[in-house]
């Protein structure tokens, strides 16, 4: 729990996680020095790397704050509580998982046509509106005029393009922006204002699980709205 998560699961940046629980990011960098306990990954650029495990336990933090106990009173409470709730299956929650609107579009900037048929079937399959582009300029245009709920941009398209894309949708409006790669850029995809970043070839769970997390229709993140 104190940071000892693998890299691969460490994927949403500080900036991410502050927009999901509404909690600001100077409050997350202060409880992290304050009291170890949540501590994300680092890469190797210094950027902080949140897990889903760790989103979670943020969230628990939240709600009981919200309840009225202390940030410290609250942070015991999950240290106490953490082993047993880790026990409990996702589906012993009943409602945690909320229907997927058909309004919801996830736009894909791809490189390579086979992989966005890839990631359109398992994104079509949960009920999204998927719109593939090949080219960053019409990414850019979609971005302009008609912003998705989600942009998925693979950070080689066009020769290494996808970086400028990130801060076009960083530049044009709220549109949460995961990145991917076959290389490892997660810091320079969090400069560029990208909120997740996943390492190619693509988990296909945690692709999708990623994709509710930053439009907010995540069992995990709901089961967080239902404590409040």
């Amino acid at each position: 729990m104190e940071g000892s998560e693998e890299r691969t699961d460490a994927i949403y940046s500080i900036g991410a996680v502050a927009r999901m629980l509404g909690v600001p990011a100077q409050t997350l960098r202060a409880w992290e020095e304050r009291y170890q306990q949540i501590v994300p990954a680092r890469s190797e650029g210094g950027q902080r790397l949140y897990s889903r495990d760790q989103v979670d336990q943020l969230s628990f933090i939240r709600n009981q704050i919200a309840q009225g106990l202390q940030p410290a009173d609250a942070h015991r409470l999950l240290a106490q509580h953490h082993n047993e709730a880790a026990s409990i299956p996702a589906e012993q929650h009943p409602n945690a998982q909320a229907s997927v609107e058909a309004a919801t579009t996830v736009l894909l900037a791809e490189r390579d046509p086979y992989a966005a048929e890839f990631a359109e079937y398992f994104l079509r399959t949960e009920g999204y509106v998927v719109r593939i582009v090949l080219d960053p300029a019409a990414a850019a245009q979609i971005l302009r005029h008609e912003p998705p709920s989600v942009l998925v941009v693979d950070l080689l398209i066009s020769g290494g393009a996808g970086l400028a894309l990130c801060r076009t949708a960083r530049d044009n409006g709220p549109v949460p922006v995961l990145a991917v790669s076959a290389v490892d850029q997660r810091d320079q995809a969090f400069a560029a204002g990208a909120e997740a970043f996943l390492l190619k070839p693509l988990d296909p769970l945690q692709f999708v699980s990623t994709i509710r997390d930053l439009i907010g229709t995540s069992a995990f993140l709901r089961q967080a709205e239902l404590r409040r």
